[in-house]
């Protein structure tokens, strides 16, 4: 009897993560095996893996544009984001604001709260129109003579939005304040070069330009006064304490070399193949909403809110077809609430609870998004007819103050 041939997954949340390159592993694996010296030894054994830390620190500075000794390794994006604004905090005397948006990250936003809280520090949370856009006018304002650092993202990792972020450094510097920009969507998507963007720090994470997870780079502009988050050793010129984490650094510096590469040859095709499957959409669901910024955006992203739609029930039975998306909402205790994210966009509370975000990759092509939009209608025939979890969706839903539609399907 013929055994059929497994179907291949179909990945669409590259905003999540995405697959470790096989050449960022092989970079790895002599750092998982034999070589295990310490890069701060002087003897034999330590200089493969200074040898690879030095290496790495190239690829990520030519990457974004920076030199190799403004890169400093961290365990990822949130420790590169805490350690930028707990830094500019510690060394802009007599500052104690921070000016940040509305749709930042957590590994930002949390920070700030936990230190208006804790510290009394005043953050200045700066709104965003309906395509997530800051709202300039408000940025400018907030800006002043005790503002220690503006924090805004590069690139939504909802919507895919990109940020004004040449002009927000300048303003910022304008004001005598210091600008930090979470790069993690944006570095290794999007052509990002700090020779041009004045930015005093940048964070970035390998694990969304396919490297491994559990490490990442924070970007410090050289003559930018720091202060470590991470105190100890003199490892990374006394920025970061604590032995580096050669393998993991090594993937990342292959995963850079590579994402600079795949920037060179594959960002139009990825842009075309998310048109695709918005256009597919379009088709099947003409009462789909396309968020965001769609003249300005990540070219692998496409979050899309369809009317009056259980999200997270789509996302299962898609899920368990075989396509692996996410949504715009998440659980807490046993209810559904939409992202900070979609609230902060003031959008109908129709479509706050049916949003789903699918987030492309150089791995993906043309057959994964034909097979993802056979499968989009399946799913919602399933879907069709209240629920217990559909009613609860509504009463939550109830207490919201939802904005007019915009008469476009794509927000613009």
């Amino acid at each position: 009897m013929l055994q059929k041939t497994p179907v291949r997954p179909v990945y669409l949340d590259a905003n999540a993560t995405t697959r470790l390159d096989p050449l960022a592993l092989e970079a790895m694996l002599p750092f998982l095996k034999g070589e295990f010296g310490n890069p701060s030894s002087l003897h034999g054994h330590g200089q493969p893996a200074k040898a690879v830390l030095g290496r790495a620190r190239a690829a990520v500075a030519a990457l974004i544009g920076a030199e190799e000794s403004e890169i400093v390794f961290t365990s990822g994006g949130t420790e590169a984001n805490n350690a930028a604004i707990l830094s500019a905090l510690a060394t802009q005397e007599g500052r104690d604001e921070i000016v940040t948006s509305a749709v930042e990250h957590p590994a930002v936003l949390a920070l700030c709260a936990h230190l208006a809280q804790s510290r009394g520090i005043k953050v200045h949370v700066i709104p965003v129109d309906g395509c997530g856009r800051l709202d300039m006018e408000a940025y400018r304002a907030a800006l002043g003579p005790k503002t220690a650092l503006a924090s805004i993202m590069w690139a939504n990792n909802e919507t895919g939005t990109l940020f004004p972020v040449e002009e927000l450094a300048d303003l910022a510097h304008e004001a005598g304040a210091l600008f930090h920009t979470d790069a993690v969507q944006a570095a290794g998507r999007v052509p990002v070069r700090l020779s041009a963007v004045a930015a005093d720090f940048l964070s970035l994470s390998a694990h969304k330009f396919h490297g491994p997870k559990g490490v990442g780079a924070l970007f410090v502009r050289k003559g930018t006064a720091f202060s470590p988050l991470i105190r100890g050793g003199k490892q990374e010129r006394g920025r970061r304490a604590g032995t580096e984490n050669v393998a993991g650094i090594a993937g990342l510096g292959a995963a850079a070399s590579l994402a600079a590469w795949h920037l060179l040859t594959d960002s139009d095709r990825i842009a075309g193949l998310r048109d695709r499957l918005e256009a597919g959409i379009a088709e099947l669901f003409p009462h789909a909403t396309v968020l965001g910024d769609t003249s300005n955006r990540l070219p692998n992203t496409a979050s899309i809110a369809f009317d009056k739609v259980d999200g997270e029930g789509l996302l299962v039975l898609l899920a368990q077809m075989g396509v692996a998306v996410s949504g715009g909402s998440a659980c807490a205790s046993g209810m559904m609430e939409p992202s900070h994210v979609l609230k902060a966009m003031k959008l109908k509370t129709d479509l706050l609870f049916g949003a789903v975000r699918f987030s492309l990759s150089r791995d993906n092509d043309a057959e994964d998004i034909e097979r993802a939009l056979a499968a989009l209608p399946a799913a919602m025939d399933k879907l069709c007819g209240p629920t217990p979890f559909r009613r609860a969706v509504e009463e939550a839903a109830a207490a919201l103050h939802p904005a007019p539609r915009a008469s476009l399907r794509k927000v613009a």
